[in-house]
């Protein structure tokens, strides 16, 4: 099992992938990609990746790129430490929060990027574009919350690690989150596997998350 992971560990697509490989045990290689240079566009890397992205989970052969689409081969494959609900409806909504959380607050994920996640860089307040963005963002992640306030489903999942993430965007850059919801990111924070790619040593280098 390898793992093709940017080299600046700075990728929240790859945290989540690392995570779920973790959080399952599974034994595998970290592959660094270093997409300053290119490498991600080097004919080589196009027979590992048709997309031409990181994560790339490469497993017996089988080559797969898309964290949420390797999130869950990991589950089925190895389905014994599940990172997914039981529950068919909240597994679906799990899924749910991830595809939204990819495909939408595009002005927090800009003006918020994964450098102020893991490196800490300093960075202006944000736009009323993003803004609303958060406040959207806020909106959603009170709704799913409510009933077990720690986690989305009463136990962890891998959607846990991706809210949290998106949160804590926002959260160290010193913006205002609701208190509850700024708990939920701090301690979904603490994971093991989680402070495992967080205190990776990371070059100083830019990269857009």
């Amino acid at each position: 099992m390898k793992l093709f992971i940017d080299s600046n560990h700075l990728s929240p697509y790859a945290m989540s992938a690392f995570v779920a490989l973790r959080e399952k045990a599974i034994p595998f290689e970290s592959a660094l990609v270093d997409l300053q240079r290119g490498e991600h566009l080097a004919a080589g890397y196009a027979g590992v990746s048709s997309t031409l992205r990181v994560p790339t989970l490469s497993h017996d052969g089988f080559n797969l790129s898309e964290s949420s689409a390797i999130c869950e081969y990991l589950e089925e494959a190895f389905p014994a430490t599940p990172i997914y609900p039981a529950n068919v409806q909240d597994r679906a909504r799990a899924r749910e929060i991830q595809a939204w959380l990819r495909s939408d607050l595009m002005p927090i994920r800009s003006e918020r990027t994964t450098e102020v996640v893991f490196l800490r860089t300093p960075v202006p307040p944000l736009s009323d574009e993003a803004r609303a963005a958060a406040e959207r963002l806020f909106k959603a992640a009170d709704g799913w919350l409510r009933q077990h306030g720690s986690t989305l489903f009463g136990t962890w999942c891998i959607a846990d690690t991706d809210l949290a993430l998106m949160l804590n965007r926002l959260v160290l850059a010193g913006d205002p989150v609701p208190e509850h919801l700024a708990r939920y990111a701090t301690e979904q924070w603490q994971r093991a596997s989680v402070q495992e790619w967080v205190n990776t040593t990371r070059p100083a280098a830019r990269t857009t998350g």
